[in-house]
């Protein structure tokens, strides 16, 4: 009876570890399906949706043992939102970031950190960033940025699963208010957790759920660090995916605060489409295996990283 039991124990425990091992096509959607949801209303910035989404972050990054620095996983700010042009300015608004990390093994580079982030908030019922002529719509914003947000936790999930071969630290941050300008990733580098210099890459992903028949990933800052452009290109085609590399063009999302503070980064996405910014940015049109195939492709990335004395340091691009 104690063997039989001990055998199921061994199972249990061995299908626990494996669930924890792998980015799942799974709970990508379930992930997705959550974050742009009908309930969540376009995660816009001090709405009873957004405490939603902050607590489900806090409550995934805890389950999967990562360490904060507060308790809460939560850096809260205030925020002032954006309105239409000619439009009385709104009073301040409270939202957070959600931040964790996994100390690395090594007695030296542990000291060293490599941020893993992504945004979480959306347009809610539009506003002025909305693309579309349909007023007062939810902007459910799957592939901006739920699909960020969504290999977000799956990839640190992952890393937690093989923590022991780190040998920097990683953090991973859920940005708010990064659609009002920036403005989550920005707190963060004025007021962050650890000395700047500390910080040795920051790695963000903002649109990744739209993989195209050509498999084209598009990445910006991989000159930022050293053989950035020929690491990337590489390490992708080895992965069947057909990365389309800058060494420059370092914009338009939450890395470039990273990248004012001479901070080396690489903004990934997988293009533009023309449900940007409207209420038809929906789960339905998520490639949910393509996203699965980049997601391990930016875990890979980063552990060659994290794992190995890569040399890193910040080249500035003109």
């Amino acid at each position: 009876m104690k063997k039989t039991l001990l055998f199921f124990v061994f199972i249990l425990l061995g299908f626990h570890t494996f669930s924890q091992d792998d980015i799942t096509e799974k709970e990508i959607r379930k992930h997705i399906e959550f974050l742009a949801s009908e309930k969540n209303a376009g995660r816009y910035p001090g709405t009873k949706a957004t405490k939603r989404v902050v607590k489900y972050l806090q409550k995934e990054f805890k389950k999967q043992g990562l360490l904060s620095f507060d308790k809460r996983y939560l850096q809260k700010f205030k925020v002032r939102l954006r309105v239409e042009k000619g439009t009385p300015e709104q009073p301040l608004v409270k939202t957070s970031n959600v931040v964790g990390f996994i100390e690395g093994k090594d007695p030296i580079l542990k000291s060293e950190y490599i941020i893993l982030g992504a945004h979480y908030d959306h347009l809610g019922l539009g506003g002025p960033s909305s693309k579309s002529d349909k007023k007062n719509k939810i902007h459910y914003g799957a592939d901006d940025n739920a699909s960020g947000t969504a290999a977000l936790l799956e990839i640190a999930e992952k890393i937690v699963a093989h923590q022991q071969n780190l040998k920097r630290s990683v953090i991973f941050i859920a940005f708010g208010a990064e659609e009002q300008g920036l403005l989550g990733s920005e707190y963060f580098v004025n007021n962050l957790p650890i000395p700047i210099s500390q910080i040795k890459l920051m790695i963000n992903m903002d649109m990744i759920g739209r993989l195209n028949t050509e498999k084209h990933i598009y990445m910006g800052g991989a000159g930022t660090f050293p053989n950035g452009v020929s690491f990337m290109q590489n390490l992708g085609e080895s992965l069947g995916l057909n990365p389309i590399v800058h060494a420059g063009s370092v914009g338009g999302s939450d890395h470039v605060s990273f990248y004012k503070k001479d901070i080396s980064v690489l903004g990934l996405h997988t293009g533009g489409h023309p449900q940007y910014h409207t209420p038809e940015d929906t789960l339905e049109l998520i490639n949910i295996a393509g996203e699965k195939q980049v997601s391990d492709y930016i875990y890979k990335a980063l552990m060659e990283i994290a794992t190995t004395n890569y040399n890193m340091k910040f080249i500035k691009q003109d």
